[in-house]
């Protein structure tokens, strides 16, 4: 089974062999042995087996010896374990539950790729226990994924690997497990957390996925993209599903929910399904009203739009009759029309919807413009300069009065108005040098991982580096060649609450010999071709204090790490604590 899932993978670029429906009806000749004459006989195809061995074998192995048999030397699945002498394990995504999987990222080390790792655990804490629940359903999900790997489609990630119970080299405390390609980008979470969707890109990022499903129910088979954590949003928008191996009791209906809470997600930062799900992915749970429905993105975001508004809650169940959506292929119509429409509207601007145009919209808000109505320095300057236009008009209002005065006075022979009279000048002191250019701290408002072409290494621990704490640090992941072997770089991404200026930046970091660029960049999600490069260091161990004197200033500041420190295979970059701040006119 091993030797067959690892050629398969290996043949990336070639057609995969199509799995039929019913296994019992496939069927080979074999006339190797038949040259004395016998007659031929047949025998059952690889996939035939693959499934046999599945759902026959798995019972019989667990009923003898109450586990299934593992190399002997497999350890516990951790980020770092091998998964049969092929893949490593690397980073884990997620996790669902109620089928007993986890979601990893993994390295396959004969094509030097990464993969995205779907793996069935064994539900006791005990791997060593008896689990016939847990090796029943693996037994099931695996010969679905079997039956489905013939299935391609371009909002759903390819099938590439299928290791069944029994294979060699799978650790004891694993029952299964499907390998898949690596899906970049960003997750759920990652996509909605500076803030919701456009309409029309969360309806252009749901097409495609609402395609996928349709032609995999038209095939008989189910996606399963009803939990968060199993979807991933591409660089160019679309939202993919990553992680295979639903559980056995999802069904189509399942899947057109799950498009719906996906749409939800999008336009709102809310996910409206499972509260556990939400929680375990990072997201907000959706709001409900007390009669228990949920409450329509329009609700919650005004300038949605009708269509959008009605489509999450016909396809999330919410109305019942002619507002319900039943199919993945109606939704995947009406998504199709409202994108379609979008284009048609193109030279006009956009409805307000409540979120932010990004930066290669066409059209841009006029709020984009930071905000300086309560900025402390603008209401300083206002005042003293309406200080100065006040003293003015007082002097202007003495003068004239004084030459209005003289005018009248001229006649009655009085003694002259002296308007200036002469005052003895103190000898004159030299005016003070000009100040030097003092600076205050500057924290900004939030942090967070620049990773364009990985999930972010470590991103639970960026917020360590404005706690205030030298002891707690964020660390990269552990490379096993320095950069640009697996990616150009990593960073961190400080954004300001508006354009300051910045004078200086402090990183304490107790990995010497990294090289980090400083960058600054017009938004928080902005690509890294489109930051400008302000001053390149290496840090030294402890405290590096960067000036930055004559940088424009920026809203947002990018610590681009291009080079690691350690060295061999041994390659990360740790940083403490990063501290600003800005000139003071």
């Amino acid at each position: 089974m091993n030797g067959q899932t690892d050629q398969r993978a290996a043949r990336t670029d070639a057609q995969q062999t199509p799995v039929p429906e019913d296994p019992a009806t496939d069927h080979t000749r074999d006339t190797g042995d038949d040259a004395a004459g016998a007659a031929p006989r047949e025998r059952p195809s690889p996939v035939r087996r693959t499934e046999e061995q599945a759902t026959a074998k798995v019972p019989a192995q667990s009923h003898a010896t109450g586990r299934i048999p593992a190399a002997r030397d497999a350890v516990g699945t951790s980020a770092g374990s091998p998964l049969t002498d092929r893949y490593v394990l690397r980073q884990r995504i997620g996790a669902d539950p109620s089928a007993g999987a986890e979601f990893w990222r993994a390295e396959d080390t004969v094509l030097r790729r990464p993969v995205g790792v779907t793996l069935l655990r064994r539900l006791p804490a005990d791997d060593r226990s008896d689990d016939p629940e847990g090796t029943a359903r693996a037994g099931e999900m695996i010969v679905r994924a079997l039956r489905s790997g013939c299935f391609e489609h371009a909002g759903s990630a390819r099938l590439l690997d299928v290791l069944a119970p029994g294979t060699h080299g799978l650790p004891a405390d694993v029952l299964g497990a499907a390998v898949a390609e690596w899906v970049p980008g960003r997750s759920l979470a990652e996509a909605v957390a500076d803030g919701p969707v456009r309409s029309h890109r969360a309806a252009k990022a749901v097409e495609t996925l609402a395609a996928a499903a349709t032609e995999a129910h038209q095939q008989g088979l189910v996606l399963g993209c009803d939990h968060p954590q199993r979807v991933r949003i591409t660089p160019d928008g679309r939202a993919l599903l990553a992680f295979l191996l639903p559980r056995p009791s999802v069904s189509a209906a399942d899947d057109v929910r799950g498009l719906g809470g996906i749409l939800y997600c999008l336009l709102t930062r809310r996910w409206p399904l499972s509260v556990a799900d939400a929680a375990r992915a990072g997201l907000v749970a959706a709001d409900r009203t007390p009669a228990g429905r949920l409450r329509a993105p329009s609700a919650l975001r005004p300038g949605v739009p009708l269509e959008l508004d009605t489509l999450c809650s016909g396809a999330l169940g919410q109305d019942e009759g002619i507002g319900r959506v039943h199919t993945a292929a109606a939704m995947h119509r009406m998504l199709t029309d409202v994108v379609a429409e979008d284009a048609d509207q193109a030279f006009f601007p956009p409805v307000r919807d409540g979120a932010p145009s990004d930066p290669d919209d066409v059209w841009q808000d006029s709020d984009r413009v930071p905000d300086t109505r309560d900025d402390p320095n603008r209401r300083r300057n206002l005042r003293i300069g309406l200080s100065v236009l006040g003293v003015g008009v007082l002097l202007v209002l003495g003068y004239l009065g004084i030459q209005v005065g003289a005018l009248f006075g001229a006649g009655s022979g009085g003694p002259p108005v002296v308007v200036n009279p002469p005052v003895a000048s103190a000898p004159a002191t030299p005016a003070p040098p000009p100040a030097q250019a003092a600076s205050t701290a500057l924290t900004p408002s939030t942090v967070s991982v620049f990773d364009p072409t990985g999930d972010g290494d470590n991103a639970s621990d960026v917020g360590q580096v404005l706690d205030g704490n030298p002891a707690t640090a964020w660390r990269t992941q552990q490379y096993y060649q320095p950069f640009p072997a697996l990616k150009e770089g990593v960073g961190i991404m400080a954004s300001f609450d508006g354009v300051q200026p910045i004078s200086r930046l402090t990183v304490e970091s107790a990995t010497p010999g990294t090289v980090v660029e400083v960058r600054s960049a017009p938004t928080a999600d902005a690509p890294l071709e489109r930051t400008d490069t302000i001053t390149t260091v290496t840090l030294r161990g402890g405290e590096t204090v960067i000036p930055l004197d004559g940088a424009p200033p920026t809203g947002h500041v990018l610590l681009w790490i291009t080079s690691l420190g350690g060295g061999g295979s041994d390659n990360a970059s740790q940083i403490g604590e990063i501290s600003f701040e800005r000139a003071i006119q």
